[in-house]
């Protein structure tokens, strides 16, 4: 039972509800009904309707028309970190795959011929894939990887990690990153490969990174935002205003 406090009733069965969410019920499982809530909580319908109402907005739940509530999909939360999408959604729990979607070796956009520092006409690996975390479509990648740096690299497995390939493969090992997020709309074939409806927000990744100092890798890679979520820790530098 809820009993009254300076924690409003609603905010008291929010957490009740999120932690029962997460200790208890897998992704799919219904909720009991408002009335069963009000009689197992002891608190009224405008108090279970506003805590559901919440838990919805943070998308812990899911609401379906004429079926009822249920607990949502969780999406993977990853800190930023360097990482492959392999090693990080193994870390998350989770069973990644990756299907490519396509190979080629080509003189590559000025963008990324700017961010490898790579002549305008040098050649570089495209590689882009369709990135699964138990069989869920998560993200898409769309990278570059200089000729000289990794010659024939289309003739291994590239459904594997290729951070690992790198360092096994070529002894380039990456050890940093330079990456900057933000927020598009999915446009009709990223949408449609991530299983998304169009004009969907998800997240942009750029990243550039690096091994011993040279430039190995340039990529675009685009996360649904209701799979994937980026966690961090900010502290105080001591300039702050």
């Amino acid at each position: 039972m809820i009993a009254d406090g300076p924690i409003p009733k609603h905010e008291q069965l929010r957490a009740l509800l999120e932690q029962r969410c997460t200790d208890g019920l897998e992704p799919g499982s219904a909720l009991p009904s408002e009335r069963q809530l009000c009689e197992e909580y002891g608190v009224s319908r405008i108090t279970v309707r506003e805590a559901l109402r919440q838990l919805v907005a943070e998308g812990t739940l899911v609401r379906i028309r004429g079926k009822g509530t249920f607990v949502a999909d969780r999406p993977a939360r990853s800190r930023l970190h360097l990482a492959s999408f392999h090693e990080d959604m193994r870390r998350l729990g989770r069973n990644p795959s990756t299907v490519v979607l396509q190979t080629e070796l080509r003189v590559p956009p000025p963008s990324t011929t700017s961010a490898l520092q790579i002549r305008a006409a040098d050649k570089a690996y495209h590689v882009k894939r369709l990135r699964l975390a138990d069989g869920v479509p998560i993200s898409v990648d769309d990278a570059w990887y200089p000729q000289a740096i990794a010659p024939g690299l289309d003739a291994h497995d590239l459904t594997q990690s290729i951070y690992t390939l790198l360092r096994t493969e070529y002894g380039q090992a990456i050890d940093r990153a330079e990456q900057s997020i933000g927020a598009i709309s999915s446009d009709g074939e990223l949408a449609r490969v991530l299983g998304i409806a169009p004009g969907t927000p998800i997240l942009a990744f750029d990243r550039v990174a690096f091994a011993a100092g040279t430039r190995v890798e340039h990529s675009y890679s685009w996360y649904r935002s209701d799979r994937y979520q980026v966690q961090m820790t900010v502290t105080e530098t001591g300039d702050a205003p």
